[in-house]
């Protein structure tokens, strides 16, 4: 299934996504009887969606969802965690091995963005880049678990842009202030569940920047699978409902490459990950006093 957050002009609401159709909230009560919750969290990770899933193949879907604006598909994460140089080839291309541990950074939610919307940049950042990374959505709460445990942990997946400040990074000498910016994590269009992914580790996934291509890889790149990765963060931190781990970006961004190309005002990106959505934003640079 594929669960989309949606604003219907100063409405939100909340569906789910079959083709170019979605079953809103509404029509899911309807037809189904069940007075499923306001809130798309309580309704994914509280029994809602459980509920009810028997049904969804049998709704109309008598809506199109080009009358909704997609929203970020999780509004109020407690965690957003991105992991670093977690592809061979990335890490490959930026001179370095791979680290065995996950090397993350936290982002506020407050970067949270949604496709179709723009990224908002400060005019004072002269390296704006672009990482494109699938993310996983926990749907229930876990500390210290297995490898095997953590498949049953994760509810789902989207396509996220880990955008980056890279001249901030480099002054800073660390991540944290050069990713937080408001609107630099876009994610969406929609989550979609672990039971529509075979295998997340063979998913190809691209970037293009007004049409050209700049990342084209596979997830199997990964050095810390996906298991290994929610297992390891648990050890860490408590797992809570609806935290997002994106799982790093494959080679292809301009960090540290000589005549590096960043992202200006007006660019389109536009990022694919198969059998998960293509989340597409416009750069703007805006001026700051």
């Amino acid at each position: 299934m594929k669960i989309a957050r949606l604003l219907d002009e100063n409405t939100e609401t909340y569906g789910i996504v079959k083709g170019d159709r979605v079953a809103t909230k509404d029509e899911i009560t309807y037809q189904t009887g069940v007075p499923i919750p306001q809130s798309v969290k309580d309704f994914l990770f509280d029994g809602w969606f459980e509920e009810v899933k028997e049904h969804l193949e049998n709704l109309p879907y008598s809506e199109s969802i080009s009358k909704f604006k997609l929203l970020s598909p999780i509004p109020n994460p407690n965690k957003i965690i991105c992991l670093a140089f977690n592809y061979t080839d990335h890490a490959a291309e930026q001179g370095l091995q791979a680290p065995e541990d996950p090397a993350i950074v936290i982002k506020p939610r407050t970067a949270l963005n949604s496709t179709d919307s723009d990224i908002i940049c400060p005019d004072f950042v002269t390296q704006l880049d672009y990482e494109v990374e699938l993310a996983i959505i926990i749907g229930k709460n876990c500390k210290n678990i297995s490898e095997s445990e953590a498949k049953e942990a994760i509810f789902g997946y989207m396509v996220f842009n880990d955008v980056s400040a890279r001249d901030i990074q480099s002054k800073d000498k660390q991540f944290t202030r050069g990713k937080s910016f408001d609107s630099f994590a876009p994610c969406g269009p929609w989550i979609t569940t672990a039971d529509e992914i075979s295998d997340p580790q063979n998913l190809r996934l691209t970037t293009k920047v007004n049409g050209q291509v700049r990342q084209n890889s596979s997830t199997s790149k990964m050095f810390i699978k996906i298991p290994e990765i929610v297992s390891k963060i648990s050890k860490v931190m408590t797992l809570e409902k609806g935290d997002i781990i994106s799982t790093g970006t494959p080679a292809g961004v301009m960090l540290n490459k000589p005549n590096a190309v960043f992202l200006k005002d007006g660019d389109k990106v536009e990022m694919e990950i198969e059998n998960v959505g293509i989340l597409r934003n416009t750069i703007k640079f805006v001026k700051t006093d």
